[in-house]
């Protein structure tokens, strides 16, 4: 393989994003606005399949500041068995794990059915809460509804209410803007010698007991510091003359009770988690194989540009049944996951202690990897070998053809392609040309960000 540049230490030092998360009574348009928002990024896996598609959580970017969006849609209070009592518990269950943990809240209602007495029981929530509620009245598509919301849902007692039509971008800028304006301060990004790792997956999979495992075969730790989630803590681990930040997100279910929504309160902890890392250790139950959780988690890890490693916990049980081989167990991973076939995979029994010792060597490899760089002139001959090979299609009679290509950014590697016409690029020659990047040096477990602008006229000639 040809040398490349590659260090473990951060060559960007990106603030870590504060969570959005989106509120609202069911019906309302929650899904569309969310998707409105995330769209309004430029996504580094557009073209993923898998990935953009039914998903609780995105990123989006606007004015300068990127933050993750969470969606409530994925929990359908009608499939409580149904209305009045279940669907006021439903939805005001979803405003406790909002506020529980997002930085912003937006509170959205239907402007065209008018206040509904839901409305209200979420508002009574977010009311008690100490964090920024933004009130947004979708499907106001209409004169008539824009101008009866301020009369309709004052009562609700939140200022200012913004009117939208999610389904025609209508008054998203606004509300953009209002997001904005009540971020956070950005985190700081930890310390260049310092490797983020966090320990995300659905409940009961066994991250609290990889955590423990691995702290108690390491016995150094340094100390375990309060983490920007709720009820959450990082832990400082010495390793191999590396200093390791894990962050854990097993207290999920520390009052189920109280937050009802596990699924909705997992993935903002999750959210948060990744935000802060800079590898995913995504533990499965080996047992079971990969839900469709496990997809969402693998695609926010992925679009959020964090290295990912696959962990299929409870592997002595596996055996145990002897049904398949390990090799066979990839095969159907890899087919199920197929925007995520570069990440390592690994099984591993935290119980036993089987398999333990390749977590922490997986992430930290996967940590060089994300910092890589191919260096300038071998970055454009490999390009101009692949054109070469393989020769993009034409496109109305016109073909596409590549100038130059630079890599500007590590941490996640994000390389630019100077072009004719980034309106020729096709999602297959894309796919070919971060394969071709992959054979020519090692990003095992590391999103690749592609990026096609057109030639600047100072660059012709």
């Amino acid at each position: 393989m040809p040398p490349v540049d590659s260090a473990v230490s951060r060559q960007t030092s990106d603030p870590k994003p504060a969570t959005v998360a989106i509120v609202g009574r069911p019906n309302v348009g929650k899904s569309a606005l969310f998707n409105r928002l995330i769209g309004r990024r430029l996504a580094i896996v557009e073209e993923t399949p898998g990935v953009t598609r039914d998903r609780l959580y995105g990123v989006a970017e606007w004015r300068g500041r990127t933050f993750s969006v969470v969606d409530t849609a994925g929990i359908d209070p009608d499939a409580e068995r149904g209305a009045g009592e279940e669907l006021a518990r439903a939805a005001r269950r979803q405003a406790e794990a909002a506020a529980a943990e997002a930085d912003v809240i937006v509170f959205v209602v239907d402007a065209a059915a008018g206040w509904h007495p839901l409305d209200e029981e979420v508002a009574r929530i977010l009311r008690r809460t100490r964090k920024p509620v933004l009130t947004v009245a979708n499907k106001a598509e209409s004169p008539a509804a824009a101008a009866a919301i301020h009369a309709e849902f004052a009562r609700l007692g939140f200022e200012p209410l913004l009117a939208v039509s999610a389904l025609h971008g209508e008054g998203t800028g606004d509300l953009l803007d209002g997001i904005v304006a009540h971020l956070p301060d950005e985190i700081e990004a930890p310390p260049e010698d310092e490797l983020a790792v966090a320990i995300v997956g659905r409940p009961n999979v066994g991250k609290s007991s990889l955590l423990n495992a691995l702290l108690g075969e390491e016995r150094a730790v340094v100390s375990p510091i309060p983490g920007t989630t709720r009820d959450a803590i990082d832990t400082l681990l010495e390793w191999r003359g590396r200093r390791l930040r894990l962050i854990d997100t097993a207290g999920v279910r520390k009052r189920p009770e109280a937050l009802g929504s596990i699924e909705y309160y997992a993935a903002l902890r999750a959210v948060r988690a990744v935000a802060r890392s800079d590898v995913a250790l995504l533990v499965f139950d080996a047992m079971q194989g990969l839900t469709h959780q496990d997809k969402r988690l693998a695609g926010l890890i992925l679009e959020e540009g964090k290295g990912l490693v696959l962990l299929g916990n409870k592997w002595d049980l596996v055996r145990e049944q002897g049904e398949y081989q390990q090799a066979e167990l990839v095969a159907a991973l890899r087919e199920q996951l197929p925007f995520a076939s570069f990440a390592p995979i690994a099984f591993l029994s935290a119980l036993t202690g089987r398999r333990l010792g390749h977590v922490l060597p997986l992430a930290l490899r996967v940590a060089e990897n994300r910092a890589r760089r191919i260096p300038t002139a071998r970055l454009n001959m490999i390009v101009r070998s692949a054109v070469v090979a393989h020769p993009p299609p034409s496109v109305g009679g016109t073909m596409l053809k590549i100038y130059y290509a630079s890599q500007p950014q590590a941490n996640p590697p994000r390389f630019i392609f100077s072009c004719n016409d980034p309106e020729l690029v096709r999602p297959n020659f894309v796919r070919y040309l971060e394969r071709v990047l992959r054979e020519h040096a090692d990003f095992e477990g590391v999103p690749l960000a592609l990026e096609f602008r057109p030639r600047r006229t100072d660059e012709e000639g």
